[in-house]
């Protein structure tokens, strides 16, 4: 009876190590992220896709990269929200896209 005890026990905490391991990457998951967190825009941005930013959201993330007199924003079919800003006393077309990578031309 003391055996059968030990080895419900056991076979119970080999299960529960077993259960904490971390999940398995899921291989059909997006290489590219919502939002970028590193620094400077990814390749081929502005990149067209759902795009949740407001457009105060837009104008914010537009200006946290240098650009002040964000003005006439608007969000395309694409998602990408377009519009003008200053930067260095010039006047620039900048974009956003749904991942956070502000590109100006």
């Amino acid at each position: 009876m003391k055996m059968m005890i030990l080895s419900i026990c056991a076979i119970g905490l080999a299960s529960s190590a077993l259960s904490q391991t971390a999940p398995a990457q899921n291989p059909n998951a997006p290489s590219n992220p919502a939002v970028s967190a590193k620094e400077g825009n990814n390749p081929g941005a502005p990149a067209p896709g759902a795009n949740s930013f407001t457009e105060a959201q837009a104008k914010s993330r537009i200006e946290a990269k240098g650009y002040n007199e964000v003005m006439s924003l608007k969000k395309g079919d694409d998602g990408i929200w377009r519009g003008a800003a200053s930067k260095d006393g010039k006047t620039h077309q900048v974009a956003l896209d749904y991942q956070g990578n502000v590109v100006a031309k």
